[in-house]
């Protein structure tokens, strides 16, 4: 059954605490190509992932078009008065970029270890549905005080508001009958993932849902079908498991046939949602040709705000040390997001990261080469032919002169960036001046890494250090080389393509 809604496509990201920066920066992306809503879990009780309130309010800040959502929010662990008043907030903030993921709280012992009430799973979605009558009432300015006697929460004379800036959907994460009837009767929207609610499920969870919302004097298609979706776009076959065309073939299908209408893909690799935002368009276009009764197109290219994208940041840390203060680093100015650039322009900011892709497969080269000495397992045979086939070609073929050459052919690229590039930048926008003086700043102190990465190879020549000694060295090398070329490429792909280069 096609519901008739508008397609939406977003990204179900991971919010590790240990990569912050790149959490943000996949956030980005997912605006930069073209989707339309992020969402992140909501585990309060479980330290290794950020909160989700707190992130999401930062990814609203360092955004500009994407909504935001909880997939799903914890309610026994969020009071739904404060609950409701943090969403409004929020959407205020924002101007309406803001939706709720609610669910019962499936973790129940989680939930009681961290001081919230010991229910069953019944219990649970009573308190569901208490809640999401108070959260209405706080969003629903005329009347007096709320009140609401239930099992769970009883509100006795509460202040109302504020209003949020749009009508909030409610989506609910459900898979059981009684959760897929609550949906029906009372939620904007159903939320449930492939990987609890496979395809060939859904027929039947949709009936339940559709046949509790005509019982409450509802139309079915006032509750949005989402679906937290996970594949490879690698495979022959199977659900999601395959190239673009299949992608797109198999949710067209479940738009048109089971009224699917928003697909939010669980993934943090930049590559997957840069390819999910080219099924989105191509879904979009088969569903619009269905719907008018046509036949499909040729798929089209992916949408995206600027056609240049930033790589996000490293998603693990290799090194214990940390030498450079990410939480101070400037930023350019925000922008035009009406300003339009031709492919000519665009080059300039693709080529610093085509550079840089060069760079990080260099030091993947680097990386490899340790390791393999490492385990012993690489002979000078082979390492001979092995370094032979690499882009940066020696006539020797040693590790220690792979890496040095190596360490050159980044001291070289900075070098030209300091002596052409940014006093370039800084002349055409004095606005960039802070973040070329950071890069610079930046620049010494990985030419210090670089020089600590031959002291270790030295070491490891002459007897003194060891092969722990250098793997240590690189891995300061990977975090830091790393992350200064993802805010390179952050705050430098825009200005290239608006002023150029020399």
């Amino acid at each position: 059954m096609d519901y008739g809604h508008e397609l939406v496509f977003g990204t179900f990201l991971t919010p590790a605490v240990d990569a912050p920066d790149r959490v943000i920066a996949l956030a980005q992306l997912t605006e930069q190509v073209g989707l339309d809503l992020v969402s992140f879990q909501d585990h309060p009780y479980q330290p290794r992932l950020m909160d989700a309130w707190t992130l999401l309010s930062v990814v609203a800040a360092q955004t500009q078009r994407v909504k935001v959502t909880t997939n799903v929010a914890n309610l026994p662990l969020r009071h739904p008065v404060v609950l409701a008043r943090s969403v409004a907030t929020l959407d205020l903030v924002t101007g309406g970029r803001v939706e709720l993921g609610l669910g019962a709280g499936g973790f129940l012992d989680a939930v009681a270890a961290n001081a919230g009430p010991r229910l069953t799973t019944g219990q649970s979605i009573t308190a569901l549905e208490e809640a999401i009558a108070i959260m209405r009432e706080v969003w629903t300015p005329e009347g007096g005080g709320i009140r609401l006697a239930g099992k769970h929460y009883t509100v006795s004379g509460a202040k109302r508001g504020p209003a949020p800036a749009h009508d909030v959907s409610i989506w609910l994460g459900a898979y059981k009958p009684r959760m897929l009837a609550l949906t029906g009767r009372l939620a904007d929207g159903w939320l449930p993932s492939s990987g609890y609610a496979g395809p060939d499920q859904l027929a039947a969870m949709n009936k339940v849902i559709d046949e509790a919302a005509v019982e409450a004097g509802r139309d079915p298609a006032a509750v949005r079908r989402l679906y937290n979706i996970a594949g490879r776009f690698s495979g022959s076959g199977g659900f999601l498991q395959g190239p673009e065309e299949l992608w797109i073939d198999q949710l067209t299908e479940l738009t048109l046939g089971e009224g699917m209408s928003t697909y939010i893909l669980a993934s943090d690799n930049p590559d997957d949602i840069r390819r999910f935002a080219e099924v989105a368009a191509g879904v979009r276009e088969a569903v619009s040709v269905a719907r008018s009764g046509g036949a499909v197109a040729a798929r089209p290219v992916a949408a995206s705000s600027f056609g240049v994208v930033p790589t996000p940041p490293p998603a693990v840390r290799r090194s214990a040390v940390q030498l450079l203060d990410e939480s101070e680093r400037p930023t350019g100015p925000v922008p035009d997001p009406s300003r339009t650039y031709t492919q000519y322009q665009l080059q300039s900011g693709q080529h610093l990261i085509d550079v840089h892709d060069h760079l990080r497969a260099e030091l993947e080269q680097v990386r490899d080469l340790v390791e393999q000495v490492a385990a012993g397992s690489l002979g000078v045979g082979a390492a001979r032919s092995h370094i032979n086939t690499m882009t940066m070609r020696q006539n020797n073929w040693t590790l220690g002169t792979y890496c040095e050459s190596y360490c050159r052919l980044v001291t070289t690229h900075h070098s030209l960036e300091d002596a052409s590039l940014f006093p370039h930048l800084r002349r055409a926008d004095p606005a960039l001046a802070p973040v070329v003086d950071r890069l610079q700043e930046e620049h010494k102190i990985i030419h210090d890494v670089l020089e600590g990465v031959d002291k270790a190879l030295v070491a490891l020549v002459d007897g003194s250090g060891s092969i722990d000694g250098l793997r240590a060295a690189v891995d300061l090398l990977d975090d830091t080389l790393l992350s200064h070329l993802s805010y390179e490429e952050r705050e430098l792909v825009e200005p290239l393509a608006r002023l150029g280069v020399l």
